[in-house]
């Protein structure tokens, strides 16, 4: 009986093992996913800097152009009130 007993736990304490090893090769790929997870989030992260750092340059010329271009107006709109000052 003692000897069943001794089997029992011995049993118990592989089965537990078994089960505390395959828990420490779930964590091992839980820790890799989540690594993975953290290098594409700070991919994405450094991606939308660099978007945001054009969208202002963009932004910056868009206006830059828009104000030649009003200028550029006004300039002909002058040269063509001259124009017709001289008919």
């Amino acid at each position: 009986m003692a000897m069943s007993a001794w089997e029992e736990v011995r049993g118990r304490n592989e089965e537990l093992e078994r089960e505390l090893k395959k828990s420490l090769e779930r964590e091992d790929r839980m820790k890799e996913e989540l690594m993975r997870a953290w290098g594409r989030m700070r991919a994405a992260e450094e991606a939308e800097e660099r978007l945001c750092r054009q969208l202002g340059e963009l932004e910056a010329d868009s206006v830059n152009h828009a104000r030649e271009y009003i200028a550029r107006i006004m300039e002909l709109m002058g040269q063509l009130s001259d124009v017709q000052k001289l008919l």
